[in-house]
C-alpha cells in the first residue's frame, strides 16, 4: 500500500477534479455571447457566472459571489439545500441560473438573496426581496422574475418593483412551484413552474405532502438537536399529490385537468412559442405515459400521444417538445433502440440509441450511443443525421441559434475540452481551469463473457502483465441509471488510486445499466439482485480467463455506494464462494424502504408483488454471512436512509454474524468532502480490505502457480 495520500486530498479539494471546469452553458440566440459557470480555479468551490464574447473571445466575470456577498459565507435556505442534495450539487456560489429568451437578463440566488445580471452591460444588482429565495427564473421577455419563497410562488419586476405572491399554498405541507422528492430524485424534474412565451402567465405545480408518511432523521452525534422531519414516499405508500394551474400576472388562475388520479406522476412540462403547453404524465406503475397539450385558457388537456410498455416507459430528458414549425418531438423505443420521432416519423436510425434530446428548433440536437456504449456522441437531425462530436469520448452540447457549445471528455486528457461552433465552424473555446490530477489511469476497456459486458480493468502503475497475480477489487455501481464504464479519463482517476494500493480493480456495467438498448435495461425487472450479481460474477470470471496470470481469484473483494453498496453486500451474502470481503456504502437493504418511483418500477407494487421484494431484500440473507462485511452509512442521508443499514446490522447481530457498521455523523448520501476526512475515509477502507483479505500475511501469488 502506497503512503502517498496527496491524490486523495487533491481529489476531495477539487471535488473529483471537476472544480474549474466550465458548465451550465447558455447561448444567446443572436450568437453573440455564451454564458457559463466556472470557479476561479480548480480548488475554489465558489462558482462564478461568466460571459464569453464570441466576437472578441474575451471572458468576463458577470457575477462573483465573493464580491456580491462581501466575502461572507453562504447561508442556504433548507429548500435549496434539499434541491442541491437531489442534484448531488457539491459546489457553492452561482450553481444555477436562468435567463430570458434573449439570454440577456440572468437571475440567480446567493444565500437566499435574489440577484439579476445584465449579460450585455455587465450590471448586477440585488432585488429587494425578503431572504429565502430559491430557483429564480426571468420570464422570456425579461421584464419579471418568478421565484419561490416559503413554499409560495412570487414575482418581482427586474427593476425590483411589484414584489408579490402569485400562488401560495392553501395550508401546511403544501407548496407552489417546487418539485416533489420523487420528481427531483428519480424523474429528472428539478423545477415546478414554467413561464409562458409571452411572459404573462405561468404553469405552476401545486403539491400536497399531507398524504405522505413522515420519517424522522436524527443526528445521534448531537442529541440536543431535534430530528429532521421528511415526507418520504416509501414503496407502496402514498405519494405527494401533484396538480397544475395556469397562473396569470393579473392574479387569474385556471386549474389544469389531466386526470391526475389515473396518471399521478407529472414527468415534465414544455411551453414554447411553437405550440400549446405540453405535459408528460405517467401512471403509478409507469407502464403508460401520455403526452397531452394544455389549453391555458380553459385548463382542458388533449391526448397527443401515448406510450405503453409491459415493464415501464422510459423517461428521456428533453422531450416532449415542439419544433419551431410546430411538430411534436418524442423519443420512443423501436428495434431495441430509443429513437427520435417527429410527428410520428422516426428520424434517427436503429443503430443509434438515443440518450437525451438537448435542443429542439428546426431540427433536433441529441446525444446517442452507437455500437460502443462507452462513447456518447452529439448528433443533429436534418435531411440526414449528422454527428457533431468528432473524437472518441463522452460529449454533450448546448445550442442557441446557430451556435453550439460542445463539451468533450475522453481517455486522452483529464477534464473537458469545450469548443464553440457556429454551424460546423469552430469560433472559440472555453478554458478549463481544473487541476491536473497527476494520474494517468492504466485502463483496459473490455468486453467480457457471452453478454459482452462492458468493463474496465486497472492494474497498479508499473505492473508488468503476467509478473504476479493481484488481489481483485470490484468497484461497481452496477444498477439502473448510472454507467461507470465510459471513454473518459476522469471516470478512472479514483479507481487507479485504488489499483495503486496493490489491487487489480474491475468495474463492470451489467444488465440494467444505460446505453445498451431497451431490452438490456429491462432484463432486471423483478430480479435486480439475481441479474446484477450474476453479471458481476460473470465479468470477474471472464476477466480472470483473459488475464489468468494477473488476477488472483482466491482474494476477491467488492466495494460500492448506493446501488453499488447493495451489490457489495449482496455479493458476500449470496456468493461467498466468489467474494471474500465487501464494503457496502449507503446500501439499499430492503426495497420496501426505498421510494415509490424507483422501487415500483423494477419490483412492482409491494402489495401486488411481495415475493419480488422478499427475493431482492438482504435482510433474510443475514444468517448466511460468512465473509467480512463493512457497512458504511451517512446518518443524515434522506435518500437511502440509515434504517437500511441499521436493519441489516440488527439482523446480522440476531443471527450471530460478525460484521462492522460505520456511521458517518452529518453525512448525507454524498460521501465526505472535507480534505482530511475524505483522505482518511479512503485509506481506512483500503486498510480494512487488506486486513479482511489477510494481504499483509499472504504469500504473493506468482504467475503460473497453481490456483
Amino acid at each position: 500500500m502506497t503512503n502517498d495520500s496527496s491524490f486523495l486530498r487533491l481529489q476531495a479539494r477539487t471535488q473529483r477534479f471537476t472544480l474549474g471546469t466550465p458548465r451550465g452553458f447558455q447561448v444567446s440566440p443572436d450568437g453573440e455571447r455564451v454564458l457559463f459557470l466556472r470557479s476561479s480555479s480548480g480548488e475554489d468551490r465558489q462558482h462564478i457566472l461568466w460571459r464569453l464574447d464570441l466576437a472578441t473571445g474575451t471572458e468576463t466575470r458577470l457575477a462573483d459571489p465573493a464580491v456580491l456577498l462581501g466575502g461572507g459565507g453562504e447561508q442556504l435556505p433548507p429548500e435549496e439545500r434539499a434541491r442541491r442534495e437531489r442534484s448531488r450539487e457539491q459546489g457553492g456560489g452561482v450553481v444555477g441560473n436562468a435567463t430570458d429568451a434573449a439570454a440577456r437578463v440572468v437571475a440567480f440566488a446567493l444565500s437566499g438573496r435574489l440577484f439579476v445580471a445584465d449579460a450585455v452591460s455587465g450590471e448586477v444588482r440585488e432585488l429587494p426581496t425578503a431572504a429565502g429565495v430559491i430557483d429564480p427564473r426571468p420570464d422570456p421577455t425579461g421584464t419579471h422574475v418568478a421565484y419561490i419563497r416559503d413554499d409560495a410562488l412570487r414575482v418581482v419586476g427586474v427593476d425590483g418593483a411589484g414584489d408579490r405572491v402569485l400562488a401560495e399554498p392553501e395550508g401546511p405541507d403544501r407548496a407552489c412551484g417546487l418539485a416533489e422528492f420523487v420528481a427531483a430524485e428519480e424523474m429528472g424534474r428539478s423545477r415546478g413552474f414554467w413561464w409562458s412565451p409571452e411572459g404573462d402567465r405561468l404553469l405552476v405545480a401545486l403539491t400536497d405532502r399531507r398524504p405522505v408518511r413522515r420519517w424522522h432523521i436524527s443526528d445521534p452525534a448531537n442529541p440536543e438537536a431535534p430530528p429532521t422531519v421528511v415526507s418520504y414516499p416509501a414503496a407502496g405508500t402514498d405519494n405527494v399529490e401533484v396538480r397544475l394551474a395556469v397562473v396569470g400576472l393579473d392574479g387569474s388562475r385556471v386549474d389544469v385537468d389531466w386526470n391526475n388520479r389515473e396518471l399521478p406522476y407529472l414527468v415534465t412540462v414544455h411551453w414554447s412559442a411553437a405550440g400549446p403547453p405540453l405535459i408528460a404524465v405517467q401512471t403509478r406503475d409507469q407502464r403508460r405515459m401520455q403526452v397531452r397539450s394544455v389549453d391555458p385558457d380553459t385548463g382542458a388537456t388533449e391526448l397527443l400521444a401515448e406510450d405503453v410498455d409491459e415493464r415501464w416507459v422510459d423517461i428521456v430528458p428533453g422531450v416532449p417538445a415542439w419544433t419551431s414549425d410546430g411538430r411534436l418531438v418524442r423519443v420512443v423505443p423501436s428495434a431495441d433502440a430509443n429513437r427520435v420521432v417527429v410527428d410520428g416519423e422516426e428520424v434517427t436510425p436503429p443503430e443509434l440509441r438515443v440518450r437525451a434530446v438537448l435542443d429542439v428548433g428546426e431540427d433536433v440536437l441529441f446525444t446517442a450511443s452507437a455500437q460502443d456504449p462507452t462513447q456518447v456522441h452529439v448528433y443533429r437531425t436534418g435531411p440526414r443525421v449528422t454527428r457533431l462530436s468528432t473524437t472518441d469520448g463522452v460529449h454533450g452540447a448546448v445550442r442557441g441559434g446557430e451556435v453550439t457549445v460542445l463539451s468533450s471528455w475522453s481517455l486522452d486528457h483529464a477534464g473537458p475540452v469545450v469548443r464553440v461552433l457556429r454551424g460546423d465552424t469552430p469560433v472559440g473555446e472555453v478554458a478549463s481551469l481544473a487541476v491536473d490530477p497527476g494520474v494517468t489511469p492504466d485502463v483496459r476497456l473490455l468486453e467480457l463473457g457471452e453478454r459482452r459486458l462492458r468493463a474496465a480493468l486497472l492494474f497498479p502503475t508499473g505492473h508488468v502483465p503476467g509478473s504476479r497475480r493481484l488481489p481483485v477489487l470490484l468497484d461497481p455501481y452496477g444498477g439502473p441509471h448510472a454507467q461507470r464504464v465510459l471513454s473518459s479519463r476522469n471516470a478512472f482517476l479514483g479507481p487507479q488510486w485504488l489499483a495503486d494500493q496493490g489491487f487489480a480493480v474491475l468495474i463492470a456495467d451489467g444488465r440494467g445499466t444505460p446505453g445498451r438498448g431497451w431490452a438490456w435495461e429491462r432484463e432486471l425487472a423483478f430480479e435486480p439482485a439475481e441479474v446484477t450479481l450474476t453479471d458481476q460474477v460473470d465479468a470477474l470470471q471472464a476477466a480472470a480467463e483473459r488475464y489468468p496470470d494477473d488476477l488472483d481469484l482466491s482474494a476477491v473483494a467488492i466495494r460500492g455506494w448506493s446501488y453499488g453498496g447493495y451489490l457489495a453486500a449482496l455479493a458476500v451474502l449470496r456468493r461467498p464462494d466468489v467474494f471474500h470481503a465487501a464494503i457496502a456504502g449507503a446500501p439499499v437493504t430492503d426495497w420496501a424502504l426505498y421510494d415509490t418511483h424507483y422501487s415500483e418500477r423494477y419490483l412492482g407494487h409491494p402489495d401486488e408483488n411481495p415475493e419480488a421484494y422478499a427475493r431482492n431484500s438482504l435482510i433474510d440473507d443475514a444468517p448466511g454471512l460468512r465473509r467480512p462485511l463493512l457497512i458504511i452509512h451517512g446518518l443524515a442521508d434522506d435518500n437511502v436512509v440509515v434504517a437500511h443499514s441499521v436493519r441489516l446490522s440488527a439482523a446480522l447481530v440476531a443471527a450471530g454474524r460478525p460484521h462492522a457498521l460505520l456511521p458517518l455523523p452529518g453525512v448525507t448520501h454524498m460521501t465526505p468532502q472535507d480534505d482530511e476526512v475524505a483522505e482518511n475515509f479512503m485509506t481506512m477502507q483500503v486498510r480494512w480490505l487488506r486486513d479482511a483479505l489477510a494481504l499483509d500475511t499472504r504469500v504473493p501469488a506468482t504467475a503460473g502457480a497453481t490456483r
